[in-house]
Formats: structure tokens, C-alpha cells, sequence
């Protein structure tokens, strides 16, 4: 189910309003026993790819879940601020509550359409997400010139919300933004891409 969900967003977005309250149904349903996966593995894709750009002022977490993710990419980039997106209350609940005492405001959660991001234009330096489809102009629309995204996938094409290497550049390409490299780290890949200054 979740390749053809993934299939639909990246190649056909306009038919995300029909899927999307069964999508939202399924991680409500996830939300209470998600945490119980090894952290390690299922973020070494994404910290390798974070070592290849420069530390953002601000970042953009999507489809966060229980925001490990965005608490990963506040460990890397200490000075940046760090937003977790997801459609999934539950989810948002439980992530904000791991967020703890945070008198500065740097880490932060919101309930969100990735179809639909609640932010300005050109709001974000790094954009990242981890096994969710791609909503490539939401993205772009996002970030910020010379801005880099990345997408991983935990367990490279074993994923279940996996995108192909060909899709993600097709359609990064197509809104803006090119391919700096792929790469690989414990079972997961990644795919770097930048929006021209």
C-alpha cells in the first residue's frame, strides 16, 4: 500500500485529496506503537546525507512522525531552528512531548499537509524527510535559494514509501532543483538535491 501511495504523490500530486484520508487514518493508527524501532539503523541514511551540507539557519522536517528526524537534524545543527511537520495528531502530540523544556523555541511541531505547508515562501535552508512520498513543489516552494533537500529511505528499496533515484530527479528537476549526489548508509539511501542560488 505504501508504494502505490508514494507512486500516486510523486508522479500524479493532484490525486492526493483521494487518498489522503486514508493515509491519515493508517499513521493515526501507527502513532501509538511507532517508537518501537531501532533509531540507529532507521536514521543512518539521513545523517550520512546531513554531513553533506552546510549547517542551515532554518530546517524543515516533513512527514516527522515521532520527529526523530528533526531532533537528528537538530543534534547535527546545533544554531539552526527545526520544524517537524506531520498530518498525523497523534504523531505531533507525541513528538512535541520528546521536545522537553525548549526556552528558545528551536525545535517545534505542527500538524500539516505535506500537499500543503504551512510556511512562506523561501522559509527554509534544508528540507529533509524519511520514508514519506515526495511533494516535490511544496518542497521547492519551501526553500530557499542555494537551499538543499533530501529525501531518505531507511531500508533503500525495501521501504515501503520508497522513491526511485530516476523519480526523485525527474521531479526535483522539474521543480527547480538538481541532483548533488546519492549515497548509501547501513541499509538506507539518500538523494541530495539543491534549488540554484
Amino acid at each position: 500500500m505504501g508504494r502505490a501511495i508514494n507512486a500516486v504523490v510523486a508522479h500524479a500530486p493532484i490525486a492526493w485529496p483521494l487518498i489522503r484520508g486514508f493515509s491519515h487514518s493508517y499513521w493515526e493508527s501507527r502513532a501509538p506503537t511507532w517508537g518501537e524501532r531501532s533509531a540507529h539503523q532507521y536514521l543512518a541514511a539521513l545523517a550520512a546525507a546531513l554531513l553533506r551540507v552546510p549547517e542551515p539557519e532554518r530546517a524543515l522536517d516533513i512527514g516527522t512522525g515521532m520527529g526523530d528526524a528533526a531532533l537528528l537534524v537538530a543534534r547535527e545543527f546545533p544554531r539552526a531552528r527545526v520544524r517537524g511537520v506531520d498530518f498525523s495528531e497523534e504523531m505531533v502530540r507525541r513528538a512535541q512531548a520528546r521536545v522537553g523544556l525548549d526556552p528558545e523555541g528551536r525545535i517545534a511541531f505542527r500538524v500539516a499537509d505535506a500537499a500543503d505547508l504551512p510556511y512562506e515562501d523561501a522559509s527554509f535552508d534544508l528540507v529533509t524527510q524519511l520514508n514519506v512520498p515526495p511533494f516535490f513543489a511544496e518542497i521547492a516552494r519551501v526553500l530557499r535559494p542555494g537551499g538543499h533537500a533530501i529525501v531518505a529511505a531507511s531500508f533503500g528499496s525495501a521501504t515501503p514509501f520508497y522513491t526511485p533515484d530516476s523519480v526523485l530527479r525527474r521531479g526535483f528537476r522539474k521543480a527547480g532543483l538538481e541532483e548533488v549526489e546519492t549515497g548509501a548508509a547501513g541499509p538506507g539511501t539518500y538523494f541530495l538535491a539543491r534549488r540554484a542560488a
